[in-house]
């Protein structure tokens, strides 16, 4: 996650199915890379921004989807430096805008985003907790138009 002046940074993902949603910058960690150096990869890859070190893991979220097949564990950490300018070139071609977003107005940007994304961030954004926390979410349905999504346990 990247703060600046202008608040939140949050990249706009075109989806296979056309649907657009928000998120912060991020992505899938190759094999073999660390997680830390994946995840400045994919910001790179996807804003053109640096990021040369990380302030610390903000909060985990684990999605479980049993009848698509698939497990998702995702960590959000805080950049604590980060440099040059934002430039949109992702190479998988899904982020296709990005920008600063007051933290006022997240909520409203984050709308068509999946819960597991929209509400531990809007979570951290409102209380700023100093430890880590873990989100677990459970997905059923098998496809996009009709997943149910709900915190679990």
């Amino acid at each position: 996650m990247i703060e600046g002046a202008g608040g939140v940074l949050l990249v706009a993902n075109r989806r296979h199915d056309g649907a657009v949603d928000w998120s912060t910058p991020g992505g899938v960690i190759d094999e073999g890379e660390g997680l830390l150096d994946g995840l400045a990869r994919e910001v790179r890859e996807e804003t053109g921004l640096v990021v040369s070190r990380w302030d610390g893991l903000l909060y985990g979220i684990e999605v479980v989807a049993p009848d698509l097949g698939w497990h998702l564990r995702v960590e959000v950490h805080r950049a604590a430096s980060v440099e040059g300018d934002l430039v949109i070139d992702d190479p998988d071609g899904i982020v296709f805008d990005a920008g600063y977003v007051a933290v006022a107005e997240c909520d409203e940007r984050l709308a068509q985003s999946q819960l597991w994304v929209r509400e531990p961030l809007s979570a951290w954004l409102g209380q700023r907790w100093t430890l880590a926390r873990d989100f677990k979410y459970h997905v059923a349905g098998s496809d996009r138009g009709s997943l149910t999504v709900s915190p679990s346990s």
